[in-house]
């Protein structure tokens, strides 16, 4: 009778634990983790403005989107690879987001031009070979933060930031969360367009060591030219700052909610209800025109123009044909990406024919070109170069979306039978 006694106390004591709502937390789940990282820092000022330096800029604005975190949400933990003005090596940041087993990782940054250049607003870019000398550029600036390190011919394994030979490496690398990371990004700068109400630069890929080296979904944002008078004076202002800030925070919030809705079916994550009126969704992976151009003003227009452009009555959408009928594997070059299906004669599609799409992650991809012959296609890749400078290849099997660095490897060995 006391052993039965004893039972139906213990019985009552682990329903009692598993009731509460932080032993529930525990038990069935675990704190979102989000790593922030303020770019530059210490003797490394990042991009230098007529009066500030992009190292504080980053780092206000990284504070702030951290604050913005835990302040509105209790089961999110973050971590900043700095919260002060220090140096951290490259690979040390993404060690640390590795170390913290972080969901995301979120890099920000600001960005300049040359020789008396302007340009104005934001973009954010995820990791990839850069497909014009513009994003080479951006991604050669970022990466030379290495050599204020005194051994980083051994810690980057000869990797010269500054050489494009070194970036060689990006071209058949695929990063397993790219299709996240890029999903990030067009939420980032949808969030910068209608609610920052930024000049919209679009998502570009690049060869950014410091999302190479991290295991989970990575962006880099640059929040505006320090290098532009007009930028620079808002990228220093109180209002500047905190607008951006809660510009990646709503991003971030949008994420998550998509992120714990595909998981489990619901989320508690609650977006602020102070939502500007809906503009058009950015297109993804399609490099607008970069503005380093001597008429850069002209280009800001043109970006500025496609983000705020009416959307059309809808047409009748290209037929899907995802992928190939058979066991074969089909590599396709992927063009760009958008949140609603596009007409077959949209603008985007630079006059090409037989563009079709997939969908994943409730996004419509678009791809070009299909053949089993992986050289053909990565030759279809570069004919379209200077249209779609973001393009990449992509592989299927079977109406299924694979791996491409093993689909290459079938191929290589099928083709050396």
């Amino acid at each position: 009778m006391k052993a039965y006694k004893i039972y139906i106390l213990y019985t009552f004591l682990c329903l009692w634990l598993l009731s509460s709502p932080a032993c529930v937390h525990n038990a069935w789940g675990k704190d979102f983790v989000v790593v922030i990282d303020a770019g530059h820092g210490g003797h490394d000022p990042g991009a230098v403005g007529s009066f500030s330096k992009e190292k504080d800029i980053n780092l206000t604005v990284a504070l702030k989107f951290g604050n913005m975190i835990k302040k509105e949400c209790d089961d999110v933990k973050v971590v900043y690879t700095r919260s002060k003005d220090v140096f951290i090596p490259l690979d040390r940041r993404a060690e640390i987001a590795n170390n913290a087993k972080a969901d995301l990782f979120i890099s920000i940054h600001t960005n300049a031009l040359a020789n008396n250049r302007t340009a104005q607003g934001a973009s954010t870019w995820t990791l990839g070979l850069a497909k014009s000398n513009a994003n080479l550029e951006v991604a050669k600036r970022e990466n030379s933060v290495i050599l204020y390190e005194s051994d980083y011919k051994t810690r980057y394994a000869g990797f010269n930031p500054n050489s494009a030979e070194s970036y060689i490496i990006f071209e058949f690398m695929q990063d397993k969360y790219m299709e996240q990371s890029v999903h990030l990004a067009s939420l980032v700068q949808k969030q910068f367009r209608s609610h920052c109400n930024r000049a919209d630069r679009g998502v570009h890929q690049a060869g950014f060591l410091v999302l190479k080296a991290s295991a989970m979904p990575s962006i880099l944002v640059e929040l505006g030219f320090i290098s532009t008078p007009a930028e620079e004076r808002y990228l220093n202002t109180e209002n500047g700052t905190t607008t951006l800030a809660r510009g990646i925070y709503r991003a971030f919030l949008s994420y998550k909610r998509e992120h714990e809705i595909r998981l489990t079916g619901a989320s508690k994550t609650v977006i602020p209800t102070d939502e500007p009126a809906e503009t058009p969704e950015p297109v993804v992976a399609k490099a607008e025109k970069d503005s380093d151009k001597t008429d850069s003003s002209r280009s800001d227009r043109k970006v500025e123009a496609v983000a705020q452009a009416k959307p059309k009555q809808a047409q009748r959408p290209i037929v899907v044909e995802s992928a190939t009928n058979d066991s074969e594997i089909t590599f396709k070059v992927q063009i760009l990406t958008s949140s609603r299906p596009l007409a077959k004669n949209d603008k985007r599609f630079q006059g090409l024919k037989g563009v079709d799409y997939y969908k994943e992650g409730g996004l419509y991809k678009y791809t070009y070109g299909a053949s089993a012959d992986y050289n053909k296609v990565a030759s279809i890749r570069r004919s379209i170069n200077n249209q779609f400078k973001d393009a990449f290849i992509i592989a299927f099997r079977s109406g299924e979306k694979i791996n491409v660095n093993e689909a290459i490897k079938e191929f290589k060995k099928r083709r050396n039978k």
